[in-house]
């Protein structure tokens, strides 16, 4: 290819030509430096290990105060049609536990699931099961939290949870037996060893309860762990692998 070619659309914005040599050395250095570049960060995870060491990472990156993941251009269009999460999480529904700012992660990327004192109730355990059957997903995740209102009510009414309100003893029941039995309320570190417990709690009820996450994991197609989220640092720390 001659300069003349590559000249006659080769020109700044001032009207000067670039020479053709000039062009090919840019272009040149602009495939040199995509062979070295980095792996693409969004790639989706292939494995429950990959899937882990994702959030992990994103958590640290928020630890840190350095997340990106706001930064990145939402594609409405690409949202709507469809959904492949490579992580799926059972919250608590506190209104300061979000996984996605948590880990990290933008839009689609996590199928989250919320109850108070992130409890893996029939109707939670079957979303998940969808997230792991239908969805692909190779991660739960049982996320618990630090002053959890759940377990603090577990602790405090674990002789008598017919005093709160509404349906509440029912859910609060699934905390008391064995989590908050299992401490004493005198112990200043009582709500965060019965939080651990419950969260620790929730990785066994799924693998009880579920046949199609109990498969999943013995195939090696899944993985399930459970951690607790220090809300004053933001750092989830894994409690059960």
């Amino acid at each position: 290819m001659s300069d003349t070619k590559i000249n006659s659309g080769g020109r700044t914005p001032s009207g000067r030509v670039i020479p053709a040599r000039v062009l090919l050395g840019v272009f040149a250095a602009a495939v040199a430096s995509l062979a070295f570049a980095p792996a693409v960060e969004d790639e989706s995870p292939k494995t429950p290990d990959q899937a882990l060491a994702k959030l992990m990472s994103g958590n640290q990156r928020f630890v840190e105060m350095k997340a990106k993941a706001g930064d990145k251009k939402i594609d409405r269009d690409e949202l709507a049609a469809g959904q492949a999460p490579f992580a799926a999480v059972i919250r608590c529904a506190d209104s300061r536990v979000a996984p996605e700012i948590c880990f990290d992660q933008p839009l689609g990327s996590l199928f989250v699931c919320a109850v108070a004192g992130n409890i893996p109730t029939s109707e939670g355990i079957a979303s998940l099961e969808f997230g792991v059957a239908v969805l692909g997903t190779k991660l739960i995740v049982v996320m618990g939290h630090s002053g959890c209102g759940a377990v603090d009510a577990a602790i405090k009414h674990r002789d008598d949870t017919s005093v709160l309100p509404g349906s509440l003893p029912g859910l609060i029941n699934q905390i008391v037996s064995p989590c908050a039995l299992s401490v004493d309320p005198k112990d200043p570190e009582a709500l965060a060893k019965a939080t651990r417990c419950n969260a620790n709690l929730g990785v066994t009820e799924l693998l009880k309860e579920s046949p199609v996450i109990r498969e999943a994991v013995q195939n090696g197609k899944l993985r399930v762990v459970a951690g607790v989220q220090d809300l004053a640092t933001g750092r989830f720390t894994l409690t059960r692998e």
